[in-house]
């Protein structure tokens, strides 16, 4: 197959470019970064250098393509001047009109957990937006988002909470149970979807791992020689107010607080539940932990 890939070689394009450059695919990735071309053309894939904000750029890098993979990729949550609502819109809007303009018929869009939700999921929300712009393209273009549930290295930021007081917090409670997912299983499903048969619109959940958060302080603690590792709940407000304080945007500050009480109350895995994946990922919390510890250890 002829295969374009957004999302340059990070962490989830990397292995998700050599497992089907591997399988004997026609990989092309788009990346914005010129530095990169070497590194994809290295992995045996074809570079197309130039910005997902051009879409004309996209239409060109899609054109000839038998099934594409769209991303919104991370926005900068301390550039105060960011409308992270419209960078969403405007991205998906973007990769619509490419896929009506190029003629591609399979896409694989990555979205998230809570991307069902129109609202009360935070700085999720864009998904949804996203998600909805692609639903509306024509009938015969098939579809599948892709919705992973929270990523392990998001957890890499408490390593200096875990350094300095012994405890890693949110404002979550400790007998949550939250879902975890590594890179790598997402790009294994990403690339079994774009290489399989498509019809219509659907929806699949990715996940690697289900635990208690005071089940995560324990795996966690272990691995950095800290059996003592507490997980410890905060409230709303503090959860707010200590990312503000650290210099991220208060309207997103906002937002990745709403995101994580709707993890607290539940609401935000509702339709995960409903629609489980059939089989975990392959990589565990304790695979994690030991860059958890590595991240800790150089501290």
């Amino acid at each position: 197959m002829k295969i374009t890939l957004a999302g340059s070689l990070g962490h989830i394009g990397r292995p998700l470019t050599q497992e089907l450059v591997q399988k004997g695919h026609s990989v092309t990735v788009i990346s914005s970064n010129a530095e990169r071309q070497n590194d994809i053309e290295a992995m045996g894939a074809t570079a197309a250098i130039g910005s997902i904000k051009d879409v004309d750029f996209i239409t060109s890098a899609f054109t000839g393509a038998d099934a594409v993979f769209c991303m919104v990729p991370p926005a900068n949550y301390f550039d105060h001047d960011l409308d992270l609502l419209a960078y969403y819109k405007d991205l998906g809007n973007n990769y619509a009109q490419a896929i009506t303009q190029s003629g591609v018929k399979k896409v694989v869009n990555l979205s998230s957990i809570g991307a069902h939700m129109k609202e009360g999921n935070g700085i999720l929300q864009g998904t949804f937006y996203v998600e909805s712009i692609l639903n509306a393209l024509p009938s015969d273009v098939a579809m599948t988002h892709v919705r992973p549930t929270e990523f392990y290295y998001n957890l890499l930021p408490q390593v200096h909470s875990a350094k300095a007081h012994g405890f890693i917090a949110s404002n979550i409670g400790d007998e949550v149970v939250n879902a975890w997912v590594s890179p790598m299983d997402i790009a294994s499903v990403i690339a079994e979807e774009i290489t399989s048969p498509l019809a219509g619109q659907t929806v699949r959940y990715v996940t690697s791992d289900e635990l208690t958060y005071n089940e995560l302080a324990a795996i966690l603690g272990e691995a950095i020689g800290n059996p003592d590792l507490k997980w410890v709940t905060i409230t709303d407000e503090q959860m707010r107010e200590g990312l503000a304080a650290a210099g991220m945007q208060p309207a997103i500050a906002e937002g990745m607080m709403e995101m994580y009480a709707a993890i607290n109350s539940g609401l935000l895995y509702e339709h995960y539940n409903e629609h489980k994946p059939k089989k975990m990922g392959k990589v565990k919390m304790k695979d994690f932990a030991q860059d958890f510890a590595e991240a800790y250890n150089q501290l």
